[in-house]
């Protein structure tokens, strides 16, 4: 089967004519279709899936990314896509999902993740990001207009800590039953997958665009099953590349332009 991996496409830079556009062209391109995140925003990430849906026509196994939430909760948008999902044909939410099949060698997997700020220097860094006040769970760390850095961390190492209890389990999962998997996350989950402008993240960077805990997991699950390959689908930086992160695991992440999307890659899935 073609697999057409998708992400950070923000359909809401789009007109509606533009829209279908490229969700035509994507119908075109594969038999299924992988998006690791960034669909929209919570307001109209719904309406955006469902044309998805109705336009593709084929399997689309999402997860969401940081943008997906701005403006609502975290919880709440995951519940409401969930049920999406569950009443929609073609729509397959991988965070709300175990293990999944795609053939009968491979299998996809996936969570929204989260930056867990255990990568660069999270003391030190001065970024601020939109999520840090359009994001219910993270805006709970600004007190006063002041941002409470430490409650931001405990924030964001719980969802992070969440996302690689759920890898650690479906990789395992996975791994025993089949010879390819393919992860679907958000966020790089090692720092050198992390990429900006041909390069890894800076320090001042890092602690919100990887997740180190996620890569661990998926370094010791894959450790344990050396004669299965794992590939992990990623974005959130918008600058594109490829790691090896061991032997057996390889890393893409997807470079973007706000307006722009594109089909990242065409997967053959044996």
């Amino acid at each position: 089967m073609k697999l057409a991996w998708l992400t950070d496409i923000h359909l809401n830079f789009l007109q509606s004519p533009q829209r279908r556009q490229f969700l035509e062209k994507v119908k075109e391109a594969a038999d299924a279709v992988a998006l690791s995140g960034d669909i929209g925003e919570s307001v109209d990430v719904a309406q955006y899936l469902s044309e998805m849906a109705d336009v593709i026509e084929n399997p689309i196994y999402f997860v969401l990314g940081n943008h997906d939430f701005y403006r609502d909760s975290i919880a709440g948008t995951r519940r409401r896509i969930a049920k999406l999902a569950e009443e929609t044909e073609h729509l397959h939410y991988l965070t709300s999902l175990g293990v999944v099949a795609l053939t009968k060698k491979t299998a996809i997997v996936g969570h929204d993740g989260w930056a867990d700020g255990r990568l660069g220097d999270y003391d030190g860094t001065q970024v601020i990001l939109s999520d840090h006040s359009l994001i219910q769970e993270i805006a709970s760390s600004y007190r006063y207009f002041h941002l409470d850095k430490y409650r931001l961390k405990a924030t964001m190492t719980a969802l992070a800590d969440e996302a690689a209890h759920q890898f650690e389990q479906v990789l395992e999962e996975a791994a025993a039953k089949y010879e390819e998997i393919i992860a679907v996350t958000h966020v790089p989950p090692f720092r050198e997958a992390a990429w900006h402008e041909g390069k890894t993240s800076s320090d001042d960077y890092l602690p919100h665009f990887a997740c180190k805990v996620v890569g661990d997991v998926m370094r010791k699950v894959m450790l344990s099953h050396p004669q299965v390959r794992l590939l992990v689908l990623c974005g959130h930086t918008h600058s594109g590349g490829h790691i090896q992160a061991a032997t057996n695991i390889d890393v893409l992440t997807g470079e973007a332009r706000y307006g722009h999307p594109v089909v990242q890659r065409v997967l053959q899935v044996v």
